[in-house]
């Protein structure tokens, strides 16, 4: 991000004159509604009109009633849509250069000079050919007299954003391409259900999930279920994999294994390139093992469905940068994508992630199939090192004599088992002893320690809760007894897994070093809490559930509401005193407003946001989703809320209230919070190894730097690991939340789609990057 300061710039002035059209393009995800939505609202925001092509690009060869102009209620009760509801086609007239010509013609009638395309590669191949051969395509149609020279001159340049919808994410360059989430949540959901029918017979189930060209959603999915084996087209199996697969399968029986669980995707590969089917795979199994053996193909189940979460931030949030993009641009301005890397939105050229995009096939193509995981991204070649050391116990053949302990601390949520899962097999690999500890740090003072097996975490990455046990007791009280117990099991490093109070208890074993030796041990706190509110980390364990969770039971409420007519619902969240919830919630769900405690209001916010409500129910749009943080004021409670809108709103409209509670600390965890919690538990495992090495001295192990007790968080767009002490400086104890918090600059999307008249700072813009040298994080 650059500061580039605009005095003048009125971002609700930038559009005026301006036209938009977006159109959805190729195979259709969960999310691209989100972002066509968010396009619309935003591209309304600032004085522009804005187009809806329908049917992609045959909507815009063909013209008339396919570009028709996009309102603000046009696009409501969209966001929990999945597809596309403009509609997409693949459109073999768009190839022809008479196709584009027609295109252009349409456009240049309608005023039309930015062009907003949400698809795959080759949706955004195509729109860059266009916007390159639009010069000669307007010189083409006033020959031919279809325009004149004025409409040419008006619309002399073309700009043209795009936004990656593909559940694949084979898009080199983004961080996730939009509905590869939702993709991984259809499929998390079946193999859940698989598994349960699977240990009752003793089956192995042979799961094949889409992924013509990229292995993506298998790699991933075999990570979140901890499967026996995946295919990727990226990485075929070794010569002889056959047997390696059969005795794999042999060897988890004989340990007491009641299921297996294989993942093909649906373009996997031998060396040689000829095709591995799940037929043949099953086949193998059946002939040579005997083994009863199911075989499941997903198909289009993981295209459909309602967007997660995620999605439909990913998506509201490209929408608003993609008109950015446009209203910002310039003739020299290449063709940008528009995506998040982290939580940052970011720019890239076009032509440059499709060229990488089309390296990774040529290298495939070649047999560089080491080459190809490297192109896909640093992110996709750690996921699949870290699947290959987790997939299957190789632990070295000489021991360490280092023990190390995990624990869980605070309340429960989703992902902590993943995460426990991941610490327990990746320190058995590293040739540790490992040791679980109950119930927190009660557990520890008491004495509640024994050693774990990696048999013993056996799929513990779908279950929900604390597998542990976990308490919010802090160490304080107890140092004596824990020290006394960490002398006892001879524990040499502790991985603290928990929210808040798991922070603040690192905290204290620290400051306790000076009177306690034993406490002079390696230490890693890894976020884990619905709260999001663990000081050093953008995104903690179990916040991605209880979104999930949130986002759904909203989507009923309003579904209710649109029955009904004239109906508010106020929703309140948990969070403790961290808005994160509220406001992401909001955003997903498509709220009125969200309540939260670092953003304070008053009397007059809510007379607006009333307000603002009493002028909605004039429209179409008869529904009002209002989101309120549990802490977010003292005086102005849930009650008071409720109370103040059904008095206001009296004769016009009338107000629900739901308390959502623990239910967004339960169920199982998303394919998001499994992949976090494994990648966290095994990157800190790595961390105290080398930690401990350098912590050796004199025969004996002694930790007493600041960076010997960190916290493991993702910053920005990396796993970092951050001293403990130095994060105190950036903590509000009293309040339970970090001083500065990213999220909150995004609370003006928020406001801005549910049409407040608010200004968003366009004073901080987002610069173009490069992709061909860089190599982008993913979120999974």
């Amino acid at each position: 991000m650059s500061k580039d300061l605009h005095p003048t710039m009125d971002p609700t002035k930038m559009g005026l004159g301006r036209s938009i059209a977006v159109l959805t393009s190729g195979g259709d995800a969960q999310g691209m509604n989100a972002a066509v939505r968010a396009t619309v609202r935003v591209g309304l925001y600032t004085g522009a009109k804005v187009y809806f092509v329908h049917e992609g690009y045959q909507g815009l060869v063909d013209g008339g009633d396919n570009i028709r102009p996009a309102t603000w209620e046009s696009v409501s009760m969209m966001l929990q849509l999945g597809g596309t509801v403009i509609g997409s086609a693949r459109c073999k007239d768009f190839r022809s250069r008479e196709g584009r010509t027609k295109a252009a013609c349409n456009l240049v009638k309608l005023g039309i000079t930015n062009l907003c395309v949400i698809g795959g590669d080759g949706s955004l191949t195509g729109a860059n050919e266009f916007r390159t051969e639009w010069s000669g395509l307007l010189v083409d149609l006033v020959r031919t007299g279809k325009i004149t020279q004025e409409e040419a001159k008006k619309s002399s340049h073309l700009n043209i954003v795009g936004m990656v919808g593909s559940i694949d994410n084979d898009f080199c360059g983004t961080d996730m391409t939009i509905g590869t989430d939702s993709a991984l949540h259809r499929i998390i959901e079946v193999l859940d259900a698989i598994t349960t029918t699977a240990q009752s017979h003793q089956r192995t189930f042979i799961l094949e999930v889409m992924g013509r060209h990229c292995g993506y959603l298998a790699l991933v999915t075999a990570l979140a279920c901890g499967a026996d084996w995946v295919f990727i087209p990226e990485m075929p199996p070794d010569e002889g994999w056959e047997d390696h697969l059969c005795r794999r399968l042999t060897d988890q029986r004989a340990r007491g294994c009641r299921l297996n669980v294989l993942i093909v995707a649906e373009g996997a590969i031998t060396s040689d390139g000829k095709p591995i089917t799940s037929d043949q795979i099953k086949k193998l199994v059946t002939d040579r093992l005997g083994f009863d053996t199911r075989t499941t193909v997903l198909g289009h189940v993981q295209r459909g469905g309602t967007p997660s979460a995620f999605d439909r931030i990913l998506g509201s949030r490209m929408g608003v940068e993609a008109v950015m993009a446009l209203l910002e641009a310039t003739p020299e301005t290449p063709a940008c994508v528009v995506s998040l890397s982290g939580n940052q939105a970011v720019r890239l050229p076009l032509m440059e992630c499709v060229q990488v995009t089309k390296d990774v096939t040529a290298a495939m193509a070649q047999g560089k199939f080491e080459e190809a995981i490297k192109l896909r991204g640093r992110s996709f070649e750690n996921t699949w090192n870290t699947y290959k050391l987790l997939a299957h116990i190789n632990p070295p053949d000489v021991k360490s004599n280092i023990n190390m302990a995990v624990m869980n601390v605070g309340a429960p949520c989703a992902g902590m088992n993943a995460a426990v899962r991941a610490t327990v097999r990746m320190g058995i690999i590293q040739g540790h002893t490992m040791f679980a500890i109950h119930d927190g740090f009660d557990g520890l003072a008491h004495g509640q320690i024994e050693p774990i097996t990696w048999n013993t975490v056996s799929g513990w990455t779908g279950k929900g809760g604390s597998m542990l046990g976990t308490k919010r007791t802090l160490p304080g009280k107890m140092l004596e007894e824990v020290s006394q117990n960490l002398a006892k099991f001879n524990i040499h490093a502790l991985v603290i897994i928990g929210g808040f109070e798991a922070y603040v208890g690192g905290l204290e074993l620290v400051q306790a070093r000076e009177k306690y030796e034993e406490m002079c041990i390696p230490m890693v706190v890894i976020p884990a809490t619905v709260s999001n509110n663990v000081p050093g980390s953008d995104f903690s364990i179990g916040t991605d559930t209880a979104l999930n969770t949130i986002t759904s039971t909203c989507d009923r409420i309003k579904q209710s509401a649109a029955g009904t007519k004239r109906r508010v619902f106020i929703v309140e969240t948990m969070g403790g005193y961290c808005g994160y919830l509220a406001t992401m919630a909001g955003l997903a769900a498509g709220a009125d407003a969200a309540y939260i405690f670092e953003e304070k209001f008053t009397i007059r916010d809510l007379e607006v946001n009333v307000q603002h409500l009493l002028e909605k129910m004039k429209t179409t749009v008869k529904r009002g989703l209002v989101l309120r943080n549990e802490n977010c004021s003292a005086n102005y409670s849930t009650d008071f809320i409720f109370n103040l809108y059904s008095e206001e709103g009296r004769g016009v409209f009338d107000c629900r209230k739901n308390v959502l509670g623990h239910m967004q600390q339960g169920g199982t965890p998303t394919p998001f919070d499994r992949n976090f919690g494994t990648k966290m538990g095994t990157k800190s495992i790595l961390w105290l190894t080398e930690k401990l090495k350098q912590c050796y001295r004199h025969g004996r192990i002694f930790a007493n730097t600041p960076d010997s007790a960190c916290v493991l968080g993702l910053k920005t767009r990396s796993l970092t690991f951050l001293p403990l002490v130095d994060l105190k400086a950036d903590t509000d104890f009293e309040h339970r939340i970090p001083k500065t918090q990213w999220w909150l600059k995004i609370r003006p999307i928020m406001k801005i789609l549910a049409k407040y008249d608010i200004k968003l700072d366009t004073s901080e813009r987002t610069d173009m990057e490069h992709v061909v040298n860089k190599r982008v994080p993913v979120r999974m």
